[in-house]
């Protein structure tokens, strides 16, 4: 299927590694330019040099999306180096212990930062007549689990996108959220799970996840890309989960 992405221009915080450079990865293999954004150089530039070998132009850029002026920077030397913003994801985000410190990085890594960046392309979008934004959420967004922190946040992060795409459908920019379940890769946190008890991380396989394994970073990001193109036109102010079956509410 052709997802028509040739051309246009995508914006993916947390893409050194991980979901977010899958995401980054598969855009670019449909013709997409992509400015990535994260916090690690190294990681970043090796990422960066992954997408241009595909043939589209690709833009590292260094920032903590938790810092405003770093997240109007991102937008604007995305712009400006890749002259428009078709598409934000606002991938970047984590998990924190459920402290007061803890509350406060979950807020700020989490939903602030995907609050700012939309806040940040809108205008730029509007201007050009249209764009997509995609929220990486998760299944403990859309039900109990996970810790305390990360499901209210992923949780609002959700409820954002929802009530974006609400007020953002008469400018033709779309928002919708994807909600991941357990998704293993290379030093992701299942993955170093796995490594340290096999045996545990089976039996929470069996018990959790009716397709019988772990995610992969590959089978969100397609999700992505679908959702970002022309072919899902008609789709805004939804979540979607990638999971395998994890999740257990009916909607």
């Amino acid at each position: 299927m052709d997802l028509a992405l040739k051309g246009k221009v995508a914006l993916v915080t947390g893409s050194s590694r991980g979901i977010g450079r899958a995401i980054a990865l598969a855009l670019a293999n449909e013709g997409c330019d992509i400015a990535l954004v994260a916090r690690g150089e190294p990681a970043l530039r090796e990422a960066e040099r992954e997408i241009a070998a595909t043939g589209v132009r690709a833009a590292a850029i260094v920032a903590d999306v938790t810092v405003a002026g770093d997240v109007e920077r991102m937008v604007r030397e995305a712009h400006e180096g890749l002259g428009r913003i078709d598409i934000l994801v606002n991938n970047a985000g984590g998990s924190f212990p459920d402290d007061d410190d803890g509350w406060e990085n979950a807020f700020r890594a989490n939903i602030e930062a995907a609050v700012r960046a939309t806040r940040a392309v809108v205008p730029l979008m509007r201007a050009q007549g249209g764009g997509v934004i995609i929220h990486i959420a998760s299944i403990f967004g859309r039900e109990a689990g996970g810790g305390l922190p990360y499901n209210a946040m992923k949780a609002a992060m959700i409820s954002h996108a929802k009530n974006s795409a609400l007020a953002l459908a008469k400018d033709n920019i779309r928002v919708n959220s994807v909600a991941p379940g357990s998704i293993q890769f290379p030093g992701g946190s299942w993955d170093k799970r796995v490594q340290a008890d096999p045996d545990a991380m089976a039996r929470f396989v069996e018990q959790n996840i009716a397709m019988g394994r772990f995610g992969r970073v590959e089978e969100v990001a397609d999700v992505v890309a679908f959702l970002c193109s022309s072919r899902a036109s008609w789709i805004t102010g939804a979540c979607i989960n990638i999971d395998g079956g994890q999740t257990k509410s009916n909607i």
